[in-house]
């Protein structure tokens, strides 16, 4: 065995043996063998020699089965990811793996034969051309060689057709790999194999079309047949692959391309004229076979093949259409196939409708209606003579044309078949949920896709269209309707009517109808009645979301109404499920009067907490939940004397719900825009309380956390109190609150939030319960991994504390939590954020402002904690506050500083009083100068001569942390208004705290050796703005 290149010591060299016995058991099928030895494949893995020891024995016959496929797939699975490792891999193991790729092609086993597959191409994808050159010749060598023998030998030989078909599927998973690089060097060697293959693959394929061509019944059970259209399928699935990736380069003129657009025509053309060949070959067949009621295994499979085959040029034209669509219609016989394929839909629906089947054997198979009708539609556009820009088609659709495929689409594609009443009956909510999902899989279901066809000739056709609805419409609602045949056609022009709904707004009088019509439809107890009553809900939906009309007519809240809460007969759960949906999107529009929806908000939030707890299935509760949320927001406070009853509901939903986390999250929500939109009202804590413990509970957090969180902000923004008589209060979740900031890193920004919120509505409760394990939690956040906005956001919300709550409450906490010695620490470090320390200092200032006494005590005891000279804790705060000044851009800041400085002055602090000639009169003179000319400006205007220049501006928007629309809002507004820097004189403040220096350091005499350092001009600028000179 070679050994490895490079390696470490650490690096293992695999023993066959026990990589064969290990392969072994994990392929074992005992339980307990295959779980002692996954353990020791995965080390295996990490050892020299294992990838291609694991490929040696995937490749040896006489192994077993079990193993071989173990063997290939933990190759697949783990080697490709490394195969140029020189640590588990040698070159000349490489080329050995290789060589033994090209072993497969007899191979019997199709899980062995797929891997394969992908391991050749994603080991091609690394090595062709350069360390692979011969890949591409040996595949098409076997191609060759037993296509020779397919087409050539009268006799079946299935070794060969094996090798055939191993051999195509290999090189169309090739073409795959390789039309998905984008790099410069994958796209050379991608136009290096189109040229090597398309000439040569499109002949083929022409012999094998001209034998399938020629197919007669009898041929269908021959063994010959079915391998022949396997082969044929096959191949041209690689050519499809080549002319795909050739297709939107085309259109590049320096890409050298031009060269293969002959070639990519010849195909195309030939594709179109194919198709139709196979496909009335395919219908002869079929309806051959039902007349024979033949049923063998091979016809059965040579129908299924052929079926594939002919569905294959249809995902060939749509994809081509996808990728250029104003190309696709400009092909030669491009449009023609597009006719031919709506023509099938046409004689399709001329048929009876068995003929019709999901089904290989059905004479249409719907998937190829599908194709049909969406490559149908998506041409449509070109093909308008209205269209606005790009270049003008020649082919345009005639009035006849239209109105018939209308007709067609309404009266045989959208009415509901029997398979949709039934699905409707045997699971109502399952089909509900079914038919709100349309919108993704439209191009998978006939009704939807014909939907979708009818509202693109209603948008591209509209002056055929419209007038043809009108008139129909006016026909239809004029007629009875009691029998199921007249009901579900009616059903299915209202559906025509609602997916057209922006085009026919000016001709349909919806005010009119509704009362003369649907009112009256709504309340009718025919048992088919459920068919339109729910088509009713849908409609009127659809028709005031598309703004087709406002929702302000008291007869759209009548029907919706009376279909989501009617129990009696003629109704069923669908239809209230589907009013439910409407009532959503009726009450979520622009035009929403909640004025005319007042009557009849009751009854609408009743049904809805009452079809919540009817239903079964949580996607119908979740939708009903996501209604009931819309209803509430736009309620507004209007909400609010049904509050309780909503909140009654809740808890026995919540417990229902058990793990339903999507569920569970809206249902949080709910309470969320419940809570929001009542304001002030604090009895829902008793819902909310729990709701928030159990969201934020271990195991369930990692799911419901941010819903939970949003829920508390929420009640704690809107509440006028933290307590609550008679039940749990808001205060209750303080010590959850504190816990979440400790341990908690990813959820601390809105956790700050929540407790500054806590404090704008009662910071003196909170901190006579919870001041030091809050302090404490908030140095533990700001000391740990916290980012850098986090602790922003905290020093914030400290400094909101200690305005909203005397010192008493939060000074000995900020002591014993360390807050004061981890700012200095912060202060002394060289690389702290100059943002932050910004920050620190306006803590200092609100501390100094707020108890000036208490700022000396802390100062002191950091000292002795920090063991240090009280001097040295001083020197770290004045230097910093007077390096900050010029990092405060805000005059409100800068005012602050200057107030806080005053402060501290006033104390007659020696280290304070030092710095009184240089820093701090020049930081006061800077403010003052601001001051005075914001001064001026209001004397101007007329204004009080407090108004500060802060003043008239806003303050910052990130103020008010997303609280409009809350009662906090106004609490911050308030609390805004009466903030010190607000309502203080700076110049009356620092001349009385001048004074109170004077005395408190001895004497004027002492003071003016303070004063006598000043520069002459600095002071008489001073004590002219102290005097208002």
């Amino acid at each position: 065995m070679a050994k490895p290149s490079n390696l470490g010591s650490t690096t293992k060299v695999v023993d066959p043996q026990e990589l064969y016995r290990v392969i072994t058991q994990a392929s074992s099928q005992n339980p307990a063998e295959v779980h002692a030895s996954s353990k020791r494949v995965e080390e295996l893995l990490d050892y020299f020699g294992t990838f291609d020891g694991l490929h040696e024995i995937a490749a040896t016959r006489s192994v077993p089965l079990p193993v071989r496929k173990q063997s290939i797939i933990q190759f697949k699975n783990k080697a490709l990811n490394h195969w140029r490792s020189r640590k588990l891999l040698s070159e000349e193991q490489r080329v050995r793996i290789r060589s033994r790729c090209l072993t497969f092609f007899d191979e019997e086993d199709d899980t062995i034969a797929e891997c394969n597959e992908v391991i050749v191409a994603k080991i091609a994808r690394q090595d062709y051309p350069v360390n692979w050159p011969l890949l591409l010749a040996d595949i098409m060598d076997v191609i060759r060689t037993n296509l020779e023998v397919l087409c050539g030998s009268p006799n079946n030989d299935p070794r060969s057709t094996l090798s055939l078909r191993r051999g195509l599927a290999l090189l169309n998973s090739v073409l795959k790999e390789f039309s998905g690089v984008k790099l410069l060097a994958g796209v050379n060697t991608m136009v290096n194999i189109i040229d090597q293959l398309h000439e040569v693959m499109f002949d083929y394929y022409s012999k094998l079309s001209s034998m399938i061509s020629a197919l007669v019944p009898p041929a269908l059970s021959d063994q010959r047949t079915a391998d022949n259209l396997i082969v044929a399928h096959f191949m041209y699935k690689c050519l499809v692959k080549m002319a795909l990736w050739l297709w939107p380069r085309l259109f590049h003129p320096q890409g050298g391309f031009a060269k293969l657009e002959p070639w990519f025509l010849q195909l195309f053309q030939s594709s179109t004229g194919q198709l139709k060949i196979l496909f009335e070959l395919r219908t002869n067949l079929v309806i051959a076979l039902r007349a024979s009621g033949a049923s063998d295994r091979l016809t059965l499979l040579s129908i299924d093949r052929l079926t594939r085959h002919v569905r294959v040029f249809g995902k060939f034209f749509r994809r081509l259409q996808q990728l250029k669509p104003d190309k696709f219609v400009q092909l030669p016989t491009g449009n023609e196939i597009v006719f031919y394929y709506w023509d099938r839909v046409v004689q399709a629906t001329n048929g009876p409708p068995e003929l019709i089947q999901d089904a290989p054997t059905a004479v249409f198979p719907v998937r190829f209606l599908l194709q049909a009708m969406v490559l149908f539609k998506e041409n449509l556009s070109r093909w308008t003579p209205f269209r606005k820009g790009g270049p003008k088609t020649e082919t345009t659709l005639s009035q006849e044309f239209v109105e018939d495929a209308v007709r067609l689409l309404v009266t045989r594609f959208i009415p509901l078949n029997l398979a949709d009443l039934q699905g409707w009956m045997s699971d109502p909510e399952e089909w509900v949920n079914l038919e709100d999902k349309e919108n993704d899989q439209w191009e998978y279901e006939l009704r939807p896709c014909g939907e979708r066809v009818l509202m693109t000739l209603s948008s591209q056709y509209k002056v055929y269209v419209t007038p043809l609805l009108e008139t129909t419409f006016k026909q239809i609602i004029a007629q009875p309707t009691v029998d199921s045949a007249s009901v579900i056609q009616k059903e299915a022009l209202y559906c025509a009517i609602g997916r057209c709904a922006t085009h026919l707004r000016e001709v349909i009088p919806f005010s009119q109808w509704l009362q003369h019509n649907l009112l009256a439809e709504a309340r009718e107890t025919n048992q088919y009645y459920p068919i339109i009553k729910r088509r009713i809900a849908w409609l009127i939906g659809k028709w005031i979301s598309d703004m087709c009309s406002p929702a302000n007519d008291p007869n759209v809240w009548d029907i919706l109404t009376h279909l989501l809460q009617d129990r009696g007969p003629g109704t069923d759960s669908v239809v209230r499920l589907t009013a439910a949906t409407a009532l959503q999107e009726c009450v979520d529009t622009l035009d929403f009067d909640i004025d005319v929806f007042v009557p009849y908000l009751p009854t609408a939030v009743t049904e809805l907490v009452r079809l919540m707890g009817e239903t079964d299935t949580m996607e119908a509760k979740q939708r009903l939940a996501k209604s009931l949320n819309v209803v509430i927001q736009r309620a507004g406070t209007r909400i609010t004397p049904h509050a309780q009853m909503i909140s009654e509901g809740i808890p026995q939903l919540w417990t229902a719900a058990g793990e339903e986390w999507l569920f569970k999250s809206q249902l949080l929500v709910v309470v969320t825009s419940l809570v929001s939109a009542m304001k002030e009202q604090t009895s829902l804590n008793g819902l909310i309380v729990p709701l928030v413990q159990d969201g934020l509970s271990p195991g369930v957090a990692i799911n419901l956390d941010e819903d939970a969180l949003n829920l508390w902000l929420a009640a704690v923004r809107n509440s006028s109190s933290l307590g609550y008589a008679g039940g749990p209060g808001l205060i209750d979740l303080v010590p959850l609150a504190v816990s979440l900031l400790s341990d908690n890193l990813d959820l601390l920004g809105k956790i700050v939030s929540i407790i500054e919120s806590c404090l704008f509505v009662d910071a003196p409760a909170v901190l006579q319960s919870f001041a030091q394990p809050l302090m404490n939690a908030f140095v533990k956040a700001l000391t740990g991994q916290a980012i850098m906005t986090n602790q922003k956001d905290i020093l914030i919300c400290l400094q909101f504390l200690t305005q909203l709550a005397p010192a008493a409450l939060w000074g000995q906490a900020m002591h014993f939590a360390g807050l004061v010695s981890h700012i200095v620490n912060l202060l002394n470090h060289d690389e702290s954020s100059p943002n932050l320390l910004t920050e620190c200092i306006y803590l200092l200032a609100r501390i100094a402002l707020a108890d000036r006494q208490m700022f000396l005590q802390l100062v002191s005891a950091t000292a002795e904690t920090m063991d240090l000279p009280e001097a040295k804790i001083w020197e770290a705060v004045l230097d910093h506050w007077w390096r900050q000044f010029d990092h405060m851009s805000e005059p409100r800041h800068r005012k602050l500083a200057a107030l806080g400085i005053a402060s501290l002055v006033s104390t007659g602090r020696p280290e304070v009083l030092d710095r009184l000639p240089n820093e701090i009169f020049n930081l006061w003179t800077d403010v003052f100068f601001e001051v005075k000319e914001s001064k001026s400006l209001a004397e101007n205007e007329d204004a009080s001569p407090l108004t500060l220049h802060w003043d008239l501006d806003q303050v910052p928007q990130s103020y008010y942390a997303d609280s409009e629309s809350t009662v906090e809002f106004d609490r911050r507004k308030t609390f805004l208004d009466n903030d010190p820097v607000r309502t203080m004189q700076l110049t009356n403040y620092v001349a009385a705290a001048l004074q109170e220096a004077e005395r408190a350091c001895g004497g004027i005499h002492i003071f003016n050796q303070y004063i006598s350092k000043t520069d002459p001009t600095l002071l008489k600028q001073l004590q002219n703005e102290l005097q208002g000179e």
